[in-house]
Parts: structure tokens; C-alpha cells; sequence
């Protein structure tokens, strides 16, 4: 039992950490410009050869982006707490309890991923339409993050404490 613990506290950690990285890192879309140089898009800003931009989208996607940057912020919000509240969790519940609080915070952090990646998905391919553009790690990660979060919250609400 404590090896599963320790193995769903480190999913966790790496979940958190993952989360936080495609959240902040510009690579959501990447692709390479005619010129040959590699070009990348993420929530924050576009970058090409090195120099960043802010996102060239037309007003109507720009509140579709915010709720997207919103979002995977609430999603990193709700699984660190979820963390804290584990470890809390694991050192004053008693025997034979389960962590309730801590597998409905998970889950909730794992609808706000949900959310984040469908908008993105729905409404911003259409930017990028060239031959070599492509969905970056960032966005992969936060599917990954999806995944993660999902199973660690099922298994935080099955999970009793021995």
C-alpha cells in the first residue's frame, strides 16, 4: 500500500509539473515558415527564429484564448491543491478513510484540462494550415495532464488509507 501511495504522489507531482510547463511554454502549434525556420505558437505568444510575438487572432478568438489561458491557469490552481491536500489528507484522516476531498479536487482540475484543450482544439486549427504545422509538446502534454489527472483522482476516491 505504501508503494502505491508513493506512486500516485510522484504521477502527481510529475502531473502538476507537466501542467505547469505546457501552460507557460509557446509550443502548442509548431511548424516550420517558407523561409525554413521553425516557428511555434503557444497561449502566451508566437515565436519565430527566436523572436516572440503576441498572438496575431482576430477579436472573436481572443476571448476563446483568454478562457483557454484561464482555464489550464485553474488546472494547475486545482492540482496543486489537490496535492497539498493529499499530504494533509494522509497525516490527520483516520484509518480506513478515504480521500474524498482530495480525488473531487483532482477531478475538478481534470474537467478545467478537458475544457482548456477542447476550446483550443475547436477553435484555433484553422491558424494553421501549412503543410509542415503540427500540434506541439505542450499541447500533448496537456493531454497527457488529462489522462493523469483523471486516473488520479479515481484512484484518490477508491483509494482508503491503511
Amino acid at each position: 500500500m505504501l508503494v502505491l501511495l508513493a506512486g500516485i504522489f510522484v504521477i502527481h507531482i510529475a502531473t502538476v509539473i507537466m501542467l505547469f510547463v505546457s501552460t507557460i511554454a509557446n509550443v502548442w502549434m509548431a511548424g516550420m515558415t517558407s523561409g525554413g525556420s521553425t516557428n511555434s505558437s503557444g497561449l502566451w505568444e508566437q515565436c519565430a527564429d527566436g523572436k516572440c510575438t503576441d498572438l496575431p487572432f482576430v477579436s472573436d478568438d481572443l476571448d476563446s484564448l483568454k478562457a483557454v489561458q484561464a482555464f489550464m491557469i485553474l488546472a494547475i490552481i486545482f492540482s496543486f491543491v489537490s496535492l497539498v491536500m493529499f499530504v494533509v489528507q494522509l497525516f490527520t484522516m483516520e484509518k480506513g478513510k478515504r480521500f474524498y476531498i482530495t480525488g473531487a479536487i483532482m477531478l475538478v482540475c481534470w474537467l478545467f484540462i478537458l475544457i482548456a484543450v477542447a476550446i483550443y482544439t475547436a477553435r484555433f486549427p484553422h491558424y494553421y494550415k501549412a503543410k509542415n504545422d503540427h500540434h506541439g509538446y505542450s499541447f500533448i502534454l496537456a493531454w497527457i495532464c488529462f489522462c493523469f489527472s483523471f486516473i488520479i483522482g479515481v484512484l484518490y476516491l477508491v483509494l482508503r488509507k491503511k
